[in-house]
């Protein structure tokens, strides 16, 4: 039974655990993002804008790519839900981000990243992507932690013997009557989890960083994997606008986040970069 209570109450404000979880993945992200430029040799006055702008890049993308692939009718009942935490439909009420994409997030950061690279670092994006890469796996494992605490994104019915099956008796009431299921969001975050220790030993242990691309590479196919296979133990997340042969929205919009990511690796080589080169602008 998986029954916890929404958050940690501070007198007439509660700090909800998804809120939370978000908070931790932005917190140790700058503490590694500046662990590795320390470890790069790079100054630190490159990391607050790094910071800026993928912070913005990750919740509007997250949003969009959510109202996008799973709620476009937001736009026309409740335009302004899709870009503030508000609900104007019954009148105002403050809901806070609620339906994130993880989709979404990725190509806006991908494009944050971008400007950041070329506009403020002046680096080759791939430097950059390579120790995002790191980081967001990390984030991701607390996104997922924050969808169990919240109940939501729950698994397909699961056997009730088995020793995965949980209730989620806070579950949306879209999901129909409380029977046991697969706690997805924990096997994703799990794999989340160590995706980020293969890519921390990698950046640590070998000279891969120097080989602008690879990490990212390895990371778009493997990150984009794990959903995909999690997928098969997911209910569907609204309604789904896009399905193939059996697969659902989340695994089809995986598919090209695993392609990109093994082309990148391919040509990675071309970008190899020397010691001296990996830390500047000093």
């Amino acid at each position: 039974m998986w029954d916890p209570t929404s958050g940690i109450q501070l007198g007439p404000v509660t700090l909800h655990f998804y809120s939370l979880m978000f908070i931790f993945a932005f917190g140790l992200g700058y503490v590694l993002m500046t662990k590795m430029f320390k470890i790069d040799n790079v100054n630190l006055k490159y990391l607050e804008p790094l910071f800026t702008w993928t912070l913005i890049g990750t919740i509007l993308g997250a949003r969009l790519g959510h109202v996008i692939f799973y709620q476009p009718e937001l736009f026309k009942e409740d335009f302004w839900s899709v870009f503030l935490p508000i609900s104007m439909k019954n009148g105002f009420k403050f809901t806070g981000f609620s339906g994130l994409a993880s989709h979404g997030a990725t190509i806006a950061l991908i494009f944050t990243t971008l400007y950041y690279s070329f506009k403020i670092i002046k680096k080759n994006p791939f430097w950059v992507y390579d120790r995002l890469g790191i980081v967001v796996a990390l984030g991701g494992a607390f996104v997922r932690m924050g969808n169990f605490f919240n109940s939501e994104i729950i698994g397909k019915p699961a056997d009730p013997n088995s020793p995965f099956a949980l209730l989620f008796p806070q579950q949306s009431s879209e999901y129909g009557v409380t029977i046991p299921r697969f706690p997805s969001q924990l096997f994703e975050a799990i794999g989340y989890v160590l995706l980020f220790i293969l890519l921390w030993v990698l950046y640590r242990k070998t000279n891969k960083k120097y080989q602008q691309g690879w990490l990212f590479g390895l990371f778009f196919i493997i990150l984009w994997a794990i959903r995909f296979f999690v997928e098969f133990l997911k209910e569907p997340q609204g309604d789904e606008f896009i399905s193939f042969a059996g697969l659902n929205t989340g695994q089809i919009l995986s598919i090209p986040f695993m392609i990109a990511g093994f082309v990148i690796m391919v040509y990675s080589k071309k970008f190899k970069i020397t010691e001296a080169e990996n830390a500047k602008p000093e």
